[in-house]
């Protein structure tokens, strides 16, 4: 018998561990509860390092330790500045990046369309009321493994106008930032990774009045008021982080000498 591992991930202990236990009562379901963002990034690492990963991660919608974590990337409903915080969408979009394989259920109090649409974006493969029942839930566990997405019906209308409206926004923000020169675009992955204008000025070997005249540029051009603002598009339109661990691509310049 082909055994289906489960990793159940709530911040309320007693609910994750009574799922568990009546997941645990399927002959072919191995489940394993914890109840932290965290916790669960560290189980999945070690069954992986041990050759026995997980198939499917349930996650509490509402999951919310706060607790930052440089393994997970912003998802496209994150506030400005969020990176690494163990929400359940961020969990779900750091799975996705780091081990694909792994399908992941959303487990929610209420019906959501933004936030259901969210966890798809981030790579959901479902979408799951907490008081269904188990056998509505083991569909959807056994769904997902078959590549199937599960959404309560009458979420359908309100998840596909929300994907519709951030397809039109994210295609709105690709025409924006395309708007930018070269330089402006490095600039403005700076300000994606949390840089001010002083580090962005020593990063790209400019001088600081140099670095405000960019920056009041893409502004200008994004069509936004506030740094933050910008780094809202900038990841809608799937605009990463400079990689601070190295030059920017395209960067050719001695510290004797200014590049504008």
């Amino acid at each position: 018998m082909v055994r289906i591992r489960v990793l159940v991930v709530d911040d309320h202990r007693i609910f994750a561990e009574s799922l568990a236990a009546a997941l645990a009562a399927e002959p072919d379901v191995d489940v394993t509860a914890v109840g932290s963002g965290p916790a669960a990034l560290r189980g999945l690492e070690r069954a992986a390092g041990e050759g026995r990963r997980f198939d499917v991660l349930l996650v509490d919608a509402d999951l919310g330790s706060g607790v930052p974590d440089p393994r997970l990337p912003p998802h496209d409903g994150a506030e400005p500045g969020a990176e690494g915080f163990v929400d359940g969408i961020s969990l779900v979009a750091g799975v996705r990046s780091s081990q694909p394989a792994v399908r992941t259920v959303v487990l929610a109090e209420k019906d959501d369309p933004r936030r259901a649409a969210l966890a798809l974006q981030a790579g959901a493969c479902g979408w799951v009321a907490k008081d269904c029942s188990l056998s509505r839930l083991l569909t959807v566990i056994r769904g997902v493994l078959r590549d199937e997405t599960h959404l309560p019906p009458a979420l359908l209308t309100g998840v596909l106008r929300e994907l519709t409206a951030a397809r039109k926004h994210r295609t709105e923000s690709e025409r924006l930032v395309e708007s930018l020169t070269p330089r402006e675009r490095e600039v403005l992955r700076c300000m994606v990774a949390g840089l001010g204008r002083k580090a962005v000025a020593e990063r790209l070997f400019l001088s600081p009045h140099t670095v405000r005249t960019h920056m009041q540029n893409v502004l200008g051009k994004l069509g936004v008021h506030s740094t933050l603002a910008a780094v809202a598009l900038a990841r809608r339109a799937g605009v990463g982080p400079a990689d601070l661990e190295r030059p920017l691509a395209g960067d050719v310049v001695e510290r004797g000498g200014q590049l504008a």
